[in-house]
Formats: structure tokens, C-alpha cells, sequence
């Protein structure tokens, strides 16, 4: 996701959690977090804390991409989501670790039938909307269709709508019913699937299994004011400058054992530099403020105020799941080798230092990691250090036709990605190619880069996908074809479409077997994918977030990549 869950042995079993290696220093009674060795500990601010009352601030440099959960696959719309919309199951954040899937809607994490291609979940009791009407089953179905309508939801989910026996629907507006989810009552829900997938309890906690009233349903303009599940419910939404969320007074707490809504408000700026985030932060100019923009808004220069006592014990931290890689538009730079060239004369070291040095991130040769279940050593001939080739890539160039300038895209919302593209400039001059770099207005930053004017070059992050512990969930959407196996995928932002690779991928869709063996063969197709260079990985994210005094309970998600808003509190 633009944005994650380990893997299930059983849907009736519990969670085994992929452990990353970060030991969490979090205090279990308020107190400040003790000193660790491991620079990439998880830590938590002020733990423990269950009072309930106050505003929390979150300051914020640009809107949200979208609120409709049916038309988001970025990570800042579903750490906000969580607090206004609810799914059948959920991913439960803990600092330093994959989350762990558990009920949300559901009474549990699904039933399974023998042959493992019907999952069937039950809605829990006295679930209403903001308006008191009841949640039922069929809005959950609904919610699911309209994402299937990919000609009016660009960016809506599909690792869920993936593995359901339904590659012709094309949503409720053109296509009627969807047979592959079944609601014979209103607490029923039952989904048939093209083959067994273990995972499926991770797929139903993806934002398209939020329900949708058919009778509220306005399309696009449903991001506006999606209607409330969940314990909060938009009261304002300046689109560009501000959203306000109040309680929920249908939200049943009984019914919720996920999220601590303690807050009585929550109110987002929108339109705040980054730079000056991070200055109100670091200065605690105001005590009841967060952010969730990536790596806390910190600029590089404000990285040596975290050693500072009274900063370090209001900083949250935890690696992520999320990786930054470089997307190389295979429709314009079509060649292999000079996409080749192109990363081998990139220096990743410099790119690092740009995003505020190892304290924000280590450097990474894959989209994966080893947490991974299926994860095998990646085979592109990058620097694992980040050094720069040039020599090499100056020899695959040889009697190429080489482009005399390409495009280099970013959002206008951050510094750091615009110092990326200079650092880029510097290396391909080394080739002779002169690199032109375009703002994007960041809430139209990735639905340009599904557009027709994708750059020839963009960075994108992407943060496991559904199931987190699992290399599907990164391979598929970001080098794996559309739904019928014709073209690039919904989030394959590079359009790589090899024909023998992609229909290896559709294939392995429709393929049965263990966990272990299906994730292994995804990461032999990624690196299969991967020799033709349509990314080059950069960093995989460390982030540091610094909250305002008041703040409590604040970790940073490992799907999230910022302050988890389920979890925090404000003091009084």
C-alpha cells in the first residue's frame, strides 16, 4: 500500500507475528523510554496512558489523496480511516512489528470451508452508522463492488477483489450483482474465491470491506463525508485547509476493542510546510500536536535536535515495513540496459543523506525484506553500499540510443524529494543526460503517476500491502499485471508488463499450495521482474516522529510509516 499483516497458519488460530529485529524500549507505565544499543528500536511515548478527553492536533502539509475508503491505497487515508470507518477484520499496530490481524466488524477472523475456497464471516451485534441506521451485511458487499468500478475509482484496493471469482465484474454501476460475495442475512458474509488463499483474513481488513449504504453512496463525491462505522465522524472538511472529526454517538465501545478513542477531537490542518511543522514540533509550541507526514516532517537539518533530552523523550520511532524505491517509466525509457545504466550510475549513498542519513532509514537492494515469508536474496548488481558504477554504466550504453533528457517527478510537499532529483541530476550528467524535474501538487502526486502524465521518473514507497509478512502483497501490485492479466497493474507505477513474466504472475494468482511455497515463487518472479530495472530500491524507512507534550500513547505504525491515531491520548 501506498502505503502490511503477518501470516495465518489458520483463520481460527492466533497470529504469529514476523518479528523484525527492533527490540521495543516503550515504557508500560508512562515513564520516558530507556537508552538501547539497537539503533532501529521501536519507541513509544508516555504508554499506558487511558484518560479520555482532549483535542489532538494533527498538522499536516498537504490534504489527503482521498477519505473514501473504497478509493484509497495510501497509508495516510488509512491511518485516518480507522478512527471513521471500520472492516470486517483489522490490522492492530505494535511499535516495531507487523500488525496483527484481528475481528473489527467480525465476530472473528473468518470461517474457512474444507477446500479453502469460501470464507464465511458473522457481523458482530448492535453495530450502527453515525446516523444510528444498522450495519448489515449487504453494505459491506456494496462496499466491496463499487471498488470493482475501476473507470470511477482509480486507486481503489484490489488485493481482496484479486482472489475472488470475479475477473468480469466491473462494478455495480455497469455490472450488477457481484456473485463472489454472498449476503443471505444481515449478519452474513460469505466470499468465494478463484483459489485457496491462507492469507484471506488480511485481504478483509483492507478499507474496501468498510461498509457502504448503496442509498449514500455519491461516487466520487463520497470522499467528502464517507458515512461513520467507527468511534469518530467528520463534522467539517475544508477541502486544502482543514478536517474536523468528533465522536461517533452511534459508535458502540463494546463492540470495539481495537481502538481506544480517547480523544474527544481530532482536527487536521492541511496546508502546513514542512519545514514549519517541524519547527512547532521540535519547539512544543503546541503541546497536543502530532503529524503524519513521512518521517515526521523532520527536515535534515533538524536531525541533531533529537539527541536533545527534552526532544528524545517526545519522539516516537520504529522501523517500517515501508520501502522508497525509484520508478523508471518503462513506456519511455523502454530499453533494459539503459534503465540498467540509470540505476548503476545512481549514488544511493548521497540519496540517503538526503533523507536525514541511516537515523532516517537503511539502504535496501529490494522491495522486500527478510521478515518476509517466501524472501530469497535479491539478484540486481546495485551497490549494496550505495556507491555509484559508472564505468559499468557507461559500457551498457554503448551503441544505445540513449535519451538526451528525461523527467524527473516529485511531490512540492517535500524538500527531501526534490534533493533526491538533484542528486539524480548530478549522476546522469555523468552520462550525458540532462534531468528535468517537475512539481507535482502532492494530493495529486500518485493519481498522476497512474495518469498519462507519468514522468519518465518518480518515487514511490509502498508499505507491505495487506499482509505485511507476506512478498505477495508487494510483488503483485507493484510489477504485476491488472485483474485479467492483459496489462500493468492497478499500482505498478513503472508499467512493466513483460508478457512471459506477467503471465507467470496470473498463473501464480490461480496457483493452490502453502504459504511458503507460493511467496517463494513471488520473489523469484520479482527478481525475474526486477534484472529488466523497472525500480531501483533506495531506502527502507526508520522514522522518527516528535509530539507535542501532552501527547500519550503515541507509536509510529510499521504499516503506518507515522503516529498510529487509534492508540493516543492527549493529558489534560
Amino acid at each position: 500500500m501506498r502505503h502490511r499483516s503477518p501470516l495465518l497458519a489458520a483463520a481460527t488460530m492466533a497470529i504469529a507475528l514476523v518479528v523484525t529485529g527492533c527490540t521495543s524500549t516503550a515504557a508500560t507505565d508512562g515513564a520516558t523510554p530507556q537508552a538501547s544499543n539497537d539503533p532501529y528500536a521501536a519507541r513509544i511515548v508516555e504508554a499506558g496512558f487511558d484518560e479520555p478527553g482532549g483535542n489532538v492536533n494533527v498538522l499536516m502539509s498537504s490534504d489527503f489523496q482521498t477519505l473514501d475508503p473504497g478509493n484509497s491505497n495510501y497509508v495516510q487515508t488509512a491511518n485516518v480511516g480507522q478512527l471513521y470507518y471500520r472492516t470486517l477484520t483489522m490490522a492492530k499496530e505494535t511499535a516495531g512489528q507487523p500488525p496483527e490481524i484481528v475481528p473489527d466488524l467480525a465476530t472473528d477472523l473468518g470461517k474457512v470451508s474444507e477446500d479453502g475456497l469460501t470464507w464465511t464471516y458473522t457481523l458482530k451485534d448492535g453495530l450502527k452508522y453515525e446516523d444510528g441506521s444498522p450495519i448489515v451485511a449487504a453494505d459491506v458487499k456494496y462496499g466491496i463492488e463499487r471498488t470493482f468500478a475501476r473507470d470511477v475509482y482509480t486507486q481503489a484496493p484490489q488485493e481482496l477483489n484479486a482472489v475472488l471469482d470475479a475477473d468480469t465484474y466491473k462494478g455495480p454501476y455497469s455490472g450488477g450483482e457481484l456473485t463472489a460475495v454472498e449476503t443471505p442475512d444481515d449478519k452474513t458474509v460469505i466470499f468465494h474465491l478463484k483459489q485457496p488463499y491462507p492469507d484471506f483474513p488480511a485481504l478483509a481488513s483492507r478499507s474496501n470491506s468498510a461498509p457502504v449504504p448503496e442509498a449514500k453512496d455519491t461516487k466520487l463525491d463520497y470522499t467528502n463525508h464517507p458515512i461513520s462505522s467507527g468511534p469518530y465522524m467528520i463534522e467539517n472538511y475544508d477541502r486544502g485547509r482543514e478536517l474536523t472529526l468528533v465522536r461517533n454517538p452511534n459508535w458502540d465501545p463494546a463492540t470495539d476493542e481495537n481502538r481506544s478513542a480517547l480523544p474527544d477531537t481530532f482536527t487536521f490542518s492541511l496546508s502546513t510546510a514542512q519545514a514549519t511543522i517541524s519547527q512547532q514540533l521540535l519547539s512544543d509550541s503546541d503541546p497536543t500536536a502530532i503529524t503524519l507526514d513521512s518521517n515526521g516532517a523532520l527536515q535534515a537539518s533538524d536531525t541533531a535536535r533529537l539527541t536533545d533530552a527534552a526532544i528524545a523523550g517526545r519522539t516516537a520511532a520504529g522501523l517500517l515495513g515501508c520501502t522508497d524505491v525509484l520508478n523508471f517509466n518503462t513506456e519511455t525509457i523502454t530499453d533494459p540496459d539503459v534503465r540498467h545504466a540509470l540505476a548503476l550510475a545512481i549514488d544511493r549513498a548521497a540519496i540517503q543523506v538526503q533523507y536525514g542519513g541511516q537515523r532516517f532509514g537503511k539502504l535496501t537492494n529490494s522491495y522486500l525484506n527478510e521478515q518476509q515469508v517466501g524472501w530469497i536474496e535479491p539478484t540486481i548488481d546495485i551497490d549494496p553500499e550505495g556507491k555509484p558504477k559508472l564505468d559499468e554504466a557507461k559500457k551498457l550504453l554503448e551503441g544505445k540510443d540513449v535519451p538526451a533528457s528525461l523527467t524527473y517527478g516529485y511531490s512540492n510537499a517535500t524538500d527531501r524529494y526534490k534533493n533526491l532529483g538533484t542528486v539524480l541530476q548530478q549522476n546522469f550528467k555523468e552520462l550525458g543526460i540532462d534531468l528535468e524535474m517537475v512539481a507535482i501538487p502532492a494530493p495529486n502526486y500518485y493519481t498522476t503517476l497512474a495518469g498519462d502524465q507519468m514522468p519518465d521518473i518518480a518515487r514511490s514507497g509502498w508499505c507491505g500491502g495487506a499482509a505485511s509478512g507476506s512478498t505477495r502483497t508487494t510483488v503483485d501490485p507493484n510489477l504485476g499485471p491488472s485483474l485479467d492479466g492483459t496489462t500493468y497493474g492497478f499500482s505498478n507505477i513503472s508499467r512493466l508488463h513483460d508478457p512471459d513474466i506477467a503471465k507467470a504472475m496470473y498463473e501464480l494468482r490461480n496457483t493452490n499450495g502453502s504459504s511458503e511455497e507460493l511467496n517463494t515463487q513471488w520473489t523469484e518472479l520479482y527478481n525475474k521482474a526486477s534484472e529488466q530495472y523497472p525500480i531501483v530500491p533506495l531506502v527502507r524507512t526508520f522514522t522518527n516522529s516528535v509530539v507535542g507534550s501532552k501527547i500519550r500513547n503515541a507509536q509510529v505504525g510499521y504499516f503506518f510509516g507515522s503516529i498510529d491515531l487509534s492508540t493516543v491520548g492527549v493529558a489534560k
